[in-house]
């Protein structure tokens, strides 16, 4: 079981994808695909209107200003943690330029509605971002169960248009996820340009990106051998192919041969999706970092946080926790090749020829109030930047680290899941519209009561399994009371270091030792007398001591 359908793409893809040992490098075989490439990119396109964003240009995407822009990023899986939009803070701050962020169509999962884009697209634009938006229903059409169809995300597309319309030089539209399985891809060409062609007849002036098939991996190639008449169906031009490489681009030489086709036929490619590491093999992360570097193609990396479905190790922090960087995470921000090495911000950010480099004040030293046995409320004097305030990242500290509380762009906030008579020492960042972080305002310390009223609940707590490092645990909370309970937070400290790392039948939030859980769906109604279970994977060094004590919405539960 899960708290959440699998949230990445690579969870849903098939383990048995085919293989490609070698591709074809002869230079007849390449001549004769340049063949029938380049004629047909020769036949050009109809007129269109000037851009008023991003476009393609002789195979390379341009901002308005002709800008050449290369995409050095990450993907977010917001559709599933739409409470985790602090995220795009975090990205920005280890060095992003991009961020792809998953949305969706309602086909499959909770639909994102205009208001939600509108603010997805004003965070990436606070946190200098480009957004690259994309429909994940349709990952795996034709193979997967309930996937929906290109045209089918076209339409959401058309639904949301007022939130991206005017955005084109901020946003690019990832029409849909991986849109075929390893069944019906043949119909990915005409598809596609179908796809593109509602959106364009619709009004959308956006550089599209279109994915490929087979799980977006194109190990038949449909996508390589099909791209030039696909950007000739757009009457605009101006249309990315990403390719998602994971377990099929396990060489050097395949990622090389694959790009560099693109490259040679002018025509824009990004890897849209990677990692380190898949159920279906293991890609080459060194050759895809190098190779699209030296081609200077764009990639993002797949993902933030909040992997399930056994993919856990493609998470690049640890619970949504920018300070716990995995040994992926730091692949790919700080190493070679990397995110904070290659990143070039979008020109359209630039404040001025060097770019804005001044850090904002120091917030003031925040003041607590409204304490009670769970939650705090911090204000704190505003800080000042020359080109403005963009937001506060409030931090507990303890332990010699400082773990992200909370970010917000006002000047207070309530921190809720705090366990009962215990001290919590905080403070704040400020954070301008570069990027810039300030000096650390002065600390404040909060204890909490020691508890509210003795609710009507009990938990049991064991450890189900246990590892060199690790553990899986088990929570059961039973109804003691006389009615139902519907929706529930459980909240407890953990006494050693243990760290949440995945969770079903809830949504965890974990700082410092501090883990507060939002029921799920199927476990939020808790009948009179009755109980239900969840089920996590922790870390921990040392002992692994169980937590002493337990509270469900704010009241105290017996510890069974």
């Amino acid at each position: 079981m899960r708290s959440r359908p699998p949230a990445p793409s690579p969870a849903s893809a098939p383990t048995s994808v085919p293989r490609i040992t070698a591709l074809p490098r002869t230079a007849g075989l390449i001549s004769a695909l340049l063949g029938l490439l380049l004629p047909l990119l020769a036949l050009g396109t109809p007129a269109h209107a000037a851009p008023t964003g991003f476009r393609v240009e002789n195979g390379r995407l341009l901002e308005a200003s002709g800008n050449d822009f290369v995409m050095r990023g990450v993907n977010h899986a917001h559709t599933w943690y739409t409470d985790r939009i602090s995220s795009l803070a975090h990205i920005k701050a280890k060095g992003a330029n991009t961020v792809r962020v998953v949305l969706s169509s309602g086909d499959r999962w909770t639909a994102n509605d205009t208001a939600d884009v509108t603010n997805v697209v004003a965070q990436c634009k606070q946190n200098r971002l480009i957004c690259v938006l994309e429909v994940h229903d349709t990952t795996g059409y034709g193979e997967q169960s309930g996937a929906a169809t290109l045209s089918r995300a076209a339409d959401y597309w058309i639904g949301v248009q007022s939130a991206l319309t005017g955005q084109e030089d901020h946003v690019v539209v990832n029409i849909g996820n991986e849109p075929y399985g390893n069944t019906g891809y043949a119909n990915w060409t005409a598809d596609t340009k179908a796809a593109i062609q509602k959106l364009r007849n619709a009004g959308f002036d956006h550089t599209l990106m279109v994915d490929a098939p087979n799980w977006g991996q194109d190990w038949a190639f449909t996508m390589r051998d099909n791209a030039a008449s696909v950007f000739a169906a757009d009457p605009d031009a101006n249309t990315v192919f990403s390719i998602h490489m994971y377990g099929v681009f396990d060489t050097a030489a395949e990622i090389s041969d694959y790009l560099g086709r693109f490259v040679s036929a002018r025509l824009p490619i990004v890897v849209g999706e990677f990692g380190h590491d898949h159920s279906d093999g293991n890609p080459d992360e060194d050759a895809i970092l190098a190779v699209t570097q030296q081609l200077g193609l764009g990639y993002l990396g797949w993902s933030w946080s909040g992997n399930g479905g056994g993919v856990e190790y493609l998470d690049m922090v640890t619970n949504f926790d920018p300070g716990q960087l995995t040994s992926w995470g730091q692949r790919l921000f700080n190493g070679v090749n990397g995110i904070a090495a290659t990143s070039e911000e979008a020109e359209i950010y630039s404040s001025g020829s060097g770019g804005d480099t001044t850090a904002p004040t120091a917030p003031g030293t925040p003041a607590a109030s409204a304490v009670t046995s769970s939650s705090a409320t911090l204000s704190w004097a505003a800080a000042t930047d020359e080109n403005g305030v963009t937001g506060y990242d409030v931090v507990r500290i303890g332990d010699g680290e400082e773990t992200v509380a909370t970010t917000t762009t006002s000047t207070s906030a309530t921190l809720t899941g705090l366990s009962p008579g215990s001290s919590h020492t905080f403070a704040v960042y400020a954070r301008d519209a570069a990027g810039n972080r300030s000096p650390r305002s002065g600390t404040v310390t909060v204890t909490t009561s020691s508890g509210g009223s003795q609710g009507s609940c009990a938990v049991a707590y064991r450890v189900a399994n246990e590892w060199p490092g690790g553990f899986q645990g088990e929570v059961t909370i039973r109804n003691t009371g006389s009615s139902a309970v519907a929706g529930w937070t459980l909240n407890w400290t953990f006494p050693g270091t243990q760290r949440v790392t995945t969770m079903w039948g809830g949504t965890p939030v974990q700082t410092g030792s501090e883990v507060g859980v939002a029921s799920a769906p199927y476990t939020a109604s808790i009948p009179a007398a009755g109980s239900v279970t969840l089920g996590f994977t922790a870390t921990t060094t040392g002992s692994n001591p169980a937590p002493s004590a337990f509270t469900l919405n704010g009241s105290v539960c017996t510890v069974a």
